[in-house]
Formats: structure tokens, C-alpha cells, sequence
């Protein structure tokens, strides 16, 4: 399992918006991509997902942007994985009912007991704690250097 580039840029777009989540203010492509070192054309791309996927919304006119469509402690890195990839990372009954061989059988088990712990940490990690951690790391960095 590897998180895809797509998956962390717009986690990492999610993530500054997040940080900023309190102004109300909508941001602009242009300061994300800047802000996080991302094309800006990419991240164009990864915000109209987004978007579609009901993670952000988007706001026009001249102080227009892109703001969170919820709350930052409400949107699970599960969440976007999920809007991003564009298929349902968790396991489906579907897949546990196929006659298979017992080999098979037992691949399949120890791929779902990975995916369902895989689908836990993600679930249990907000947008909020991704900015509490890096809040932390921050003011630990800060405090090493002084």
C-alpha cells in the first residue's frame, strides 16, 4: 500500500486549508500551490475532485477561493482517499462471498484483515489532527533551534 502523489498533494492542499479553516477566507489556488510547493494546474485538477466529492467548495468572484466544505475534525483522511481514488477503499461484502479456492481463500483473508487496519487509521485520523500534529513538530523544531 503507498499513498499516490495525487492522494498526498491534496492532502497537503486539505491540510493548509485546514490551517487556515478559523479566517473563514477562502484560498486561492495559487497560494495553496505556493504554500505546499504543488503545480498549480495539478492542484486545479485535484480541487474540482474534491470539490464533486463534497470536500470543499468553492467560492467565485474577486476574494473567491476554495474553503472546506466541513468542519477540518470531520474529514477523515479515509474521506478524501476515498473521494480521490475514486473507488471504495473499504471491503465490500461482495468480495467475501466468492466460491474461491482455500488458498485463495486465505490470501483474500489476511488482504482484508490489512485493508480493514489500514481503513481504521485512516478513519480515526482528521484533517484537525494532521494540523495538531504539525503544530507540535513545529514548536518542537522551534525549541531545538533556540
Amino acid at each position: 500500500m503507498e499513498l499516490s502523489c495525487k492522494s498526498e498533494y491534496a492532502i497537503l492542499a486539505l491540510l493548509e486549508m485546514a490551517i487556515h479553516y478559523e479566517s473563514c477566507e477562502p484560498m486561492q489556488i495559487r497560494q495553496i500551490a505556493a504554500q505546499q510547493n504543488i503545480p498549480d494546474r495539478y492542484l486545479e485538477q485535484l480541487l474540482a475532485t474534491l470539490r464533486r466529492g463534497g470536500i470543499v467548495k468553492s467560492q467565485r468572484g474577486s476574494k473567491g477561493g476554495y474553503l472546506l466544505a466541513r468542519e477540518p475534525w470531520k474529514i477523515s483522511i479515509l474521506d478524501i482517499l476515498e473521494c480521490l481514488e475514486g473507488l471504495d477503499v473499504r471491503i465490500s461484502e461482495e468480495d467475501t462471498n466468492n466460491l474461491k479456492s482455500v488458498d485463495s481463500s486465505i490470501v483474500d483473508e489476511i488482504w482484508q484483515e490489512a485493508r480493514q487496519a489500514a481503513n481504521a487509521v485512516l478513519q480515526k485520523h482528521s484533517l484537525q489532527d494532521l494540523c495538531e500534529k504539525r503544530d507540535s513538530r513545529r514548536q518542537l523544531d522551534i525549541m531545538y533551534y533556540i
